[in-house]
């Protein structure tokens, strides 16, 4: 597997004073097409209690990922769901979403999950919104000989001689998602995706790699196309893998709107003004 960046995730808060780890990507430069890893970790419920008040999008896909605790999704296309441990959400924005994520009140044993933000598409961007979510159809979860567990959140994935195929298949970009778990003194491999950029987030334990190691919690690892991927844990870690095909498009970017041009931004602030996107 070869390494060519590695990127850390920083404190910062989002929502009502929710506090997160971010690895920003708005720049264009190190994610594309993914804008944005958030990662929500904390047993202290007064880190995440104020949750995510309505709020709009427009020009995204968000992808939610639950390991702990869990939110209720509430959105203007009449969406209500509970979204608890191990389930995966996910919203192709387009033209506009208006929507809320509030902790559940029986989240009381803290909360770890992500909020991931992957671009559309330029000619996509004012398309009819979309909603999945996987509470009817779990992410399909196979191990392999060593107790290594992958489960597919997004797209098709080939281990232990098994196909895993999540239940959420259009991502914009290409995109898929795999969380792997790996006991300790264990080893994961996967052959090369057929996407251009695929990385790997550490969100538990560390892991090593063939070009060293430890790697920490919060570290983001991007791979040179075409690499395997392969690493091992001495004290057991939990990893996501996200991989995509880059848009290489212009990012304009405020906020919760991601647009192709400075135009498209202030349309996107007037729509909502407006009231074009709907109301919760």
């Amino acid at each position: 597997m070869k390494v060519i960046q590695q990127l850390n995730s920083h404190a910062t808060q989002d929502g009502d004073g929710v506090n997160i780890s971010r690895i920003p990507g708005f720049d264009g430069k190190y994610l594309d097409p993914f804008l944005m890893i958030d990662e929500l970790k904390s047993d202290d419920h007064s880190d995440f209690m104020g949750g995510f008040p309505a709020h709009p999008h427009r020009g995204i896909e968000t992808f939610t990922y639950i390991i702990k605790g869990g939110f209720e999704h509430q959105d203007q296309m009449g969406n209500k769901k509970a979204i608890r441990a191990g389930d995966v959400q996910w919203m192709s924005t387009g033209f506009g979403v208006i929507h809320s994520e509030m902790p559940l009140a029986d989240a009381k044993e803290g909360m770890h999950g992500f909020q991931i933000w992957l671009n559309m598409p330029s000619a996509e961007k004012l398309r009819a919104p979309r909603y999945q979510d996987t509470t009817e159809a779990p992410a399909p979860t196979t191990q392999n000989e060593q107790g290594v567990e992958l489960k597919a959140l997004a797209g098709s994935w080939q281990f232990a001689g098994e196909e895993q195929v999540s239940s959420l298949q259009d991502l914009a970009a290409d995109g898929m998602l795999a969380d792997v778990t790996l006991p300790a003194g264990t080893q994961f491999y996967h052959a090369p995706l057929t996407q251009t950029k695929v990385m790997i987030y550490i969100h538990t334990g560390e892991i090593h790699t063939e070009q060293g190691g430890p790697v920490k919690a919060g570290s983001l690892l991007i791979l040179e196309p075409g690499s395997d991927i392969e690493f091992n844990s001495q004290t057991g870690a939990g990893v996501l893998i996200l991989a995509g095909e880059p848009l290489k498009q212009p990012i304009a970017h405020m906020g919760p709107f991601v647009m192709t041009t400075q135009a498209e931004l202030q349309q996107a602030v007037r729509d909502y003004q407006l009231g074009k996107f709907g109301t919760l």
